[in-house]
């Protein structure tokens, strides 16, 4: 059985650990931020370490049969209903929220480690989670950028739009579009169309004669 001073040392690096990670999230003022990581990192850390010593006063009792691996287990399958509650499923068809989900799965992980006294691990498994989510993001979005090409999303009253008028106004800038979609409802249409990568002073100047007309309600390039 763990003494109450290891179990504060576990317990508190699993709250520091899921906190490093949870400050990266909270910049960013997504739902799953600092203390939502550091309660579900300190709460799988705890669960592990009742999983492993939880039990010790009854485990070498005659015909008592014990794996401390199941409870670890469950908690890893347990912790999904917590990251699916983080993807959201917008208007546009995209997927937010994948990477909040990812990273929560980790830090419980993390905490699971931290239970087991695998230490060297679970920092580790932070510094990588933490160079994951910070340094590799400008250049994934960089590599996205150049495969996908550019988005843009156009809102505009129902009627008063079409995606020839749209396509006739690119095509005079010298921007081809690649794909297009769109959706309608009552009021209003959308159209998202992904084209390849331009000047962005031509954008400018696209979006800025966009923007003038009076049907539209709103303008995204990404």
């Amino acid at each position: 059985m763990l003494d109450w001073k290891e179990i504060l040392i576990r317990l508190g690096a699993a709250a520091l650990l899921g906190a490093l990670i949870g400050l990266k999230r909270e910049r960013k003022h997504l739902a799953a931020g600092l203390r939502t990581h550091m309660m579900v990192c300190v709460g799988a850390c705890l669960i592990m370490v009742v999983s492993a010593f939880g039990f010790s006063d009854i485990i070498y009792s005659q015909h008592v049969s014990l794996d401390p691996s199941r409870i670890a287990a469950h908690v890893i399958s347990g912790i999904g209903f917590i990251g699916a509650g983080t993807i959201l499923l917008l208007k546009q068809n995209s997927i937010r929220g994948l990477t909040t989900a990812a990273g929560l799965w980790t830090v419980a992980a993390i905490g699971l480690a931290i239970g087991g006294g695998l230490y060297f691990a679970a920092v580790a498994a932070t510094i990588i989670a933490l160079l994951i989510l910070w340094a590799l993001q400008p250049i994934e979005k960089i590599y996205l950028r150049k495969i996908r090409g550019n988005h843009l999303i156009i809102t505009a009253s129902f009627h008063a739009l079409n995606f020839e008028t749209i396509n006739e106004m690119l095509t005079k800038y010298g921007i081809h579009v690649q794909s297009f979609h769109y959706e309608k409802s009552e009021q209003e249409i959308s159209f998202e169309i992904q084209f390849v990568k331009n000047d962005s002073t031509k954008m400018e100047t696209i979006l800025n004669e966009l923007k003038q007309n009076p049907a539209i309600t709103e303008v995204q390039w990404t």
